[in-house]
């Protein structure tokens, strides 16, 4: 059943209520679902939730539907990435019930006599109209994975240092069937558990490789803590992943997902402008590695900012790769280039990413039409590399972003 008229213009008027509210709301819906339902703890970032960035991102997305509520194709593209990432959580119908349950509960907690039973009626039929949508669309995912409908247990068969904060880690299914391909560029849900939780917690990682029918690569930047304000709070899973998991240990893994990657079968002979920051050269790296490995003749140009010659990861295989496949180059900005790297060879420029310093046609492919322009690294880089871009001339349907982190609409 569908919204009224009526109804929607009750959603509309409570937009100003939720630029207010939504943050309070948000975190007293967590606060409650989780204290009375401890079993879900294990799907919710619990970083995230002492950070209060699930808190921020849940309350924005309420703002952004309540806006377009009368327009919900604007909301598509970022409803279709949440279903991918609810997808690789193994995110099933019954928790739309539990979670729907508990927001309404948490709005009218927190804003009394205001919700009227209207507008808490109106806002369950908005509930369910957008719940039903997501639901339809991840089980759609769920089918295309055919027989692989839950957590699978894989071994670690490989754990590699590719610097002094990424670690590779090769995981190969216990069972030794044959894994499924992917696109480069998508990722898998990893989870295992956290002693000092008590439960299980999952995270996203790009697939950092060619797709493989015995394993699966990811990369992995150990991050030491996470900031919010003086307040510090651990980056569990990927302490746990470089600290304690060793080879031949377990982990859970998802099917791959996502909606950020280069098709190598489309018909489309535009230029790949593959543009990454820090840890965001995982999934380039599957893009470049794919394309080589299928022998495709597409041009290529990788383009990698890293702040110093230590933490840069991969940066054998791009020059060895570039060195050996004329139509595929590369332009390394490297912050604070250690003594003993030369520039040209192991970097271009000693800086931040600067798109005004490369080759506008060499390097950004600007002077072809079709050329698609990958960008993945820290939000205020992709929006400035993204604003670059369009300011060259660049058509926004060409440029893709690979956002990583809550779940957010707005």
């Amino acid at each position: 059943m569908s919204l009224t008229p009526d109804q929607v213009k009750l959603i509309k008027a409570t937009v100003p209520v939720l630029k207010e509210h939504g943050t309070a709301i948000t975190a007293h819906f967590y606060a409650v679902l989780l204290k009375e339902n401890p079993s879900l703890n294990g799907i919710f970032n619990q970083t995230n939730q002492k950070t209060g960035h699930q808190a921020g991102a849940l309350a924005g997305s309420l703002y952004a539907y309540a806006s377009h509520i009368d327009d919900l194709g604007v909301l598509s593209p970022a409803v279709e990435k949440i279903c991918h990432k609810h997808a690789s959580m193994y995110v099933r119908p019954e928790h739309y019930d539990v979670v729907g349950t508990y927001l309404l509960r948490a709005m009218g907690d927190v804003l009394g006599e205001a919700l009227t039973p209207e507008i808490l009626e109106a806002w369950g039929q908005a509930y369910w109209q957008l719940a039903n949508i997501m639901i339809k669309q991840e089980d759609s995912l769920y089918k295309s994975a055919g027989p692989w409908t839950s957590w699978r247990d894989f071994r670690i068969s490989k754990k590699i240092p590719e610097s002094s904060q990424t670690t590779s880690f090769y995981l190969s299914p216990v069972d030794g069937k044959p894994l499924p391909s992917y696109h480069p560029g998508q990722y898998i849900s990893v989870s295992t558990s956290v002693p000092s939780l008590h439960h299980d917690q999952n995270r996203q990682y790009s697939l950092s490789a060619a797709p493989s029918p015995d394993h699966y690569r990811i990369s992995v930047k150990r991050e030491s803590s996470v900031r919010t304000g003086d307040t510090t709070h651990p980056a569990y899973i990927s302490n746990i992943l470089h600290a304690d998991k060793k080879e031949g240990d377990i982990l859970q893994v998802s099917h791959p997902f996502g909606k950020f990657y280069a098709d190598s079968k489309e018909q489309n002979n535009g230029a790949l402008v593959l543009i990454s920051a820090g840890v965001g050269i995982t999934p380039m790296v599957s893009i470049l590695d794919t394309f080589v490995q299928e022998k495709q003749e597409r041009r290529i140009s990788f383009m990698h900012a890293t702040r110093s010659s230590d933490v840069q990861a991969f940066g054998s295989y791009i020059q060895d790769t570039t060195s050996t496949h004329p139509h595929i180059t590369s332009v390394i900005f490297n912050k604070h280039p250690a003594a003993d790297v030369k520039q040209d060879t192991d970097y271009n420029f000693a800086c931040r990413m600067d798109l005004d310093k490369v080759d506008k046609n060499k390097d950004l492919c600007l002077d072809d039409e079709e050329a698609v322009y990958y960008i993945c690294g820290p939000g205020g880089f992709m929006r400035d590399m993204g604003d670059r871009l369009k300011s060259f001339g660049v058509e926004e349907q060409r440029i893709k972003l690979e956002i990583f982190g809550t779940g957010n609409m707005s």
